[in-house]
C-alpha cells in the first residue's frame, strides 16, 4: 500500500478499533501487547514534547491526548471484563497488582492513590490553569498582533509573504491554546475516571468472589482487588507521562533549542550560581547528625560544573583601518565628504541612538533597507541610501528626517516606550501624542505595558516602526525630488536591457533624459507609480513625435498605465468621484492657458477661491463618511486643475474621464458649482 494512503488511514482505523475493544473481549495475550504499546507510546508523547522548539511544532498534541484518552479507557473496560470474568488479565497487570507493590493491597492502594494525587492535584490543576490563562491571553492579544504584523507590513520591514506567514502562525496559536484548554479537561476527566473504575472494579471483585464463586474474603482479595489495583498503576503510569507532556507544552515558551537544552544552558550558564549552590551544599556537611557523603558528592559535582562554564568573551574592539588613520582632518577628501549634501538623511538625538545599535537590539537600519526595497517594488524608483548619524542639537529623544539637507519633518521616539493609538487609552499611563502620518490620537506608554495596551484594543507600536512609517510618508511625498538624473540613467538602462527598441526610439532621437526625467517626476508628483517603464517609455516615443509639450507627455504616460491608475481609489470595484458642474466646466475650458509652465486656469479670484472652498467640503464630507473621493474633470482640463488644487489640497487626486475605463462603477459624491454645494447621496 501506498506510505502516504497508510498514513492517512493509519489514525482512523485505530480509533474504530479503540471503539471496538470498548464491546469485543481480548484474549490475555493480546491485553498485554496493547498495554507495553500504550506505555511506550506515552513515553514517546512525553519525549517530543520534550525535544520540540515551540509548542506549535506539536500542533497534533490536543488530538493525540485524546485519542490515547479513549485508548486508555478501552485498555481498562477490557482488563476490568477479564478480571471479573476469568480472575485473569495477563502478565502485565499481574505482576503490577502482585510484584511492583509487594502483594499488598494496602501498598497498592496508597501507591495508587499517590499517583493520582500527583497527576490530579499537582500536575493536571496547573497545566489545565495555564492552558485556560493561555488561551485567553492568546485570543485577547489577536487583533494587536495583527496590527503589529500590519506595521511591519506598511514599514517595509516584512514583505507579503512573510506578512501571510506570520498571520497563519496567530491562527495557528490561538487555535492550539483554544483546543489545549479543552484537552487539558480530557487529562482532568481521565484521572476522575480512574477513581470511579477503581472503586467499581473493587466492589464488583468482592461480589464476584464472595457472591458468585464462594471465594473467603481474603481469597477474594488475593485474586479480584490486587489484580484491579493492577490495572489502576498500568493505567495510572501512562496517564501520568501525558499528563506531565500537556504540562510541558503548554508551559513550553518558544526557543532556538529542545527544553533539555534550554534547560542546561540557562541554569548551567552562569559560573556563580553553581559555585554558591555547591560551596552550600558543602556547607551543610557542618551540621552535626547529616550524613557527609551525599552532600560532599552534591557539592563537589556542583563546583566541578563551574569550571566547565567557560568565560565571557571580552567585546572586540572595533578596527581602524589603515585609510582612517593616513586621513589628516582637513584632507580634501574629508572637506569635501563633509560638505556633500545627502539626498536623505535621518539625524537622531544622542538619547535614542539605541534605534541604530545592533548589540541592543536596535534594528532600525535593518528596516530602513526593507523600506527602500519596498519603495522600490510600489513606486518604481531607487530610493537613494539614507545616511543616519547622531544630532546633538536636536532635543532629546527627537528625530529629524532631511531632504538634501533641510529638514522636512520631525517626531519623537522616547526611550523605553512603545507607541498605543487607538481611542480608549485613558486608563493608560503615558504621555499624550499624536501619531506623525495620519495624525490618530496615540500616547506614549513604557514598554512593560505593551500587553495590557494589546488587550484594551490599542495598536502598539516599535519605536523603530514608527521612525521607519513617517520616513515611508516622507519618501512618497517628495519621491519626485529624490529622482534623480542618474537614477532615470539607472531605470533607463535595466529597460534597455530587456527592451531595447523601446528606448533606442524614444532617447536620445525625441527626448533627453532631462525631459524624461521631468515626466517620471510629474507622474510621481500626482501619485502615479512609474513601475511599468516599457508602457511610459512605449507612449512617450510616441507622442514626442507631435510635441515635447509636458503636460501632452504627461497625459500621454497617463493614458498608457491605463487602469492602474484608477486601481489605487477603486473599493469594490467602484470609484468615487467628485466633478464640476457642465457649465462651470465649461467656463474652465474658456479660461485655459497654455504656457512655459503648462496649462494654467485664468479665473477670477473669487470664482477660483470659491472653487476651492467648495471642493475642500465635499472632499471633507466624503471623507466623513469613509469615503475618498477623487476629482474628475474632461482630460484638457486635469494638468491645469492640479496645479490649482495641489496648494491646498495635496492628496486629493485629479483623473480625466478617459481614466475611468478601470472602474467597474463610478458613483457621485459631490459636484463644484462655483457658487453652491450640492452634495449627492
Amino acid at each position: 500500500m501506498d506510505p502516504k494512503r497508510l498514513t492517512q488511514l493509519g489514525v482512523p482505523v485505530g480509533i474504530v478499533l479503540i471503539v471496538v475493544m470498548l464491546v469485543v473481549p481480548l484474549p490475555a495475550i493480546v491485553l498485554d501487547l496493547l498495554i507495553a504499546l500504550n506505555i511506550t507510546g506515552a513515553l514517546l508523547i512525553l519525549l517530543v514534547a520534550m525535544f520540540v522548539h515551540r509548542p506549535l511544532d506539536f500542533a497534533a498534541f490536543p488530538a493525540v491526548i485524546l485519542v490515547m484518552t479513549l485508548f486508555r479507557l478501552a485498555l481498562n473496560v477490557s482488563a476490568t471484563r477479564l478480571v471479573l470474568l476469568d480472575g485473569y488479565a495477563g502478565k502485565v497487570i499481574d505482576t503490577f497488582g502482585h510484584f511492583v507493590v509487594g502483594g499488598s493491597l494496602i501498598v497498592g492502594l496508597i501507591v495508587f492513590a499517590i499517583l493520582l494525587v500527583i497527576q490530579f492535584v499537582v500536575i493536571t490543576n496547573g497545566a489545565g490553569r495555564v492552558a485556560e490563562v493561555g488561551a485567553r491571553f492568546t485570543l485577547d492579544a489577536m487583533p494587536g498582533k495583527q496590527m503589529a504584523i500590519d506595521a511591519d507590513l506598511n514599514s517595509g520591514l516584512i514583505d507579503e509573504d512573510e506578512a501571510r506567514r506570520r498571520r497563519e502562525e496567530v491562527h495557528g496559536e490561538a487555535d492550539f491554546y483554544g483546543a489545549m484548554d479543552g484537552a487539558s479537561k480530557f487529562v482532568k476527566g481521565d484521572a476522575i475516571a480512574a477513581i470511579v473504575i477503581t472503586i467499581v472494579n473493587l466492589i464488583g471483585g468482592f461480589a464476584v468472589g464472595v457472591a458468585q464463586r464462594g471465594m473467603s474474603f481474603g481469597d477474594a482479595i488475593s485474586t479480584y482487588s490486587l489484580l484491579t489495583v493492577g490495572d489502576g498503576l498500568v493505567s495510572q503510569i501512562p496517564a501520568l507521562l501525558l499528563s506531565v507532556a500537556t504540562g510541558l507544552i503548554v508551559t513550553r515558551s518558544t526557543g532556538k533549542a529542545d527544553m533539555g537544552t534550554d534547560i542546561l544552558r540557562q541554569i548551567g550558564g552562569n559560573r556563580m550560581p553553581l559555585r554558591i549552590a555547591g560551596f552550600a551544599a558543602l556547607a551543610l556537611c557542618l551540621i552535626p547528625g547529616l550524613p557527609k557523603i551525599p552532600f560532599i558528592l552534591t557539592g563537589g559535582v556542583m563546583l566541578l560544573a563551574s569550571t566547565r562554564v567557560p568565560d565571557e568573551a571580552p567585546e572586540p574592539e572595533p578596527a581602524v583601518s589603515a585609510t582612517e588613520i593616513a586621513a589628516a582632518p582637513d584632507s580634501p577628501e574629508l572637506l569635501a565628504a563633509e560638505i556633500q549634501v545627502d539626498p536623505l538623511g535621518l539625524e537622531l538625538a544622542a538619547d535614542i541612538i539605541d534605534l541604530v545599535d545592533a548589540a541592543n537590539g536596535g534594528d532600525l537600519l535593518d528596516r530602513v533597507k526593507a523600506l527602500r526595497r519596498k519603495v522600490a517594488g510600489d513606486l518604481g524608483i531607487v530610493v537613494p541610501p539614507v545616511r543616519t548619524r547622531d544630532n546633538l542639537d536636536l532635543p532629546s529623544r527627537t528625530y529629524a528626517i532631511k531632504l538634501f539637507g533641510i529638514e522636512v519633518a520631525r517626531g519623537e521616539a522616547p526611550p523605553g516606550s512603545v507607541l498605543a493609538i487607538g481611542d480608549f487609552l485613558g486608563s493608560l499611563p503615558g504621555e499624550p501624542t499624536q501619531e506623525p502620518v495620519f495624525g490618530l490620537e496615540a500616547k506614549w506608554i513604557p514598554a512593560e505595558l505593551r500587553t495590557q495596551a494589546e488587550l484594551s484594543g490599542a495598536t502598539v507600536v516599535d519605536r523603530a516602526s514608527v521612525v521607519t512609517t513617517h520616513l515611508a510618508e516622507v519618501v512618497g511625498t517628495h519621491a519626485a525630488r529624490l529622482l534623480g538624473r542618474e537614477d532615470v540613467k539607472l531605470l533607463t538602462d535595466m529597460v534597455k536591457r530587456s527592451h531595447p527598441v523601446v528606448v533606442e526610439e524614444l532617447t536620445p532621437v525625441h527626448l533627453s533624459l532631462g525631459e524624461v526625467q521631468r515626466v517620471l517626476q510629474s507622474l510621481l508628483d500626482e501619485q502615479v507609480a512609474i513601475r511599468d517603464l516599457v508602457r511610459i517609455y512605449e507612449a512617450l516615443s510616441l507622442k514626442a513625435q507631435v510635441t515635447k509639450d509636458l503636460d501632452a507627455l504627461v497625459d500621454a504616460a497617463r493614458a498608457a498605465l491605463g487602469p492602474a491608475i484608477v486601481a489605487p481609489h477603486l473599493v469594490e470595484g467602484t470609484v468615487h468621484v467628485v466633478s464640476f458642474e457642465p457649465t462651470l466646466e465649461q467656463r474652465m475650458l474658456e479660461s485655459l492657458r497654455h504656457g512655459e509652465q503648462g496649462g494654467m486656469l485664468a479665473l477670477d479670484a473669487a470664482v477660483g477661491q470659491s472653487l476651492l472652498v467648495e471642493l475642500s467640503e465635499l472632499t471633507t464630507d466624503a471623507e466623513n463618511r469613509d469615503v475618498r473621493p477623487v476629482l474628475v474633470c474632461a482630460p484638457q482640463l486635469r494638468s491645469a486643475v492640479r496645479r490649482l488644487v495641489a496648494p491646498g489640497l495635496p492628496t486629493l487626486s485629479v483623473l480625466s474621464y478617459t481614466e475611468m475605463v478601470g472602474a467597474r462603477q463610478v458613483r457621485s459624491v459631490g459636484v463644484v458649482s462655483g457658487d453652491r454645494l450640492a452634495v449627492t447621496a
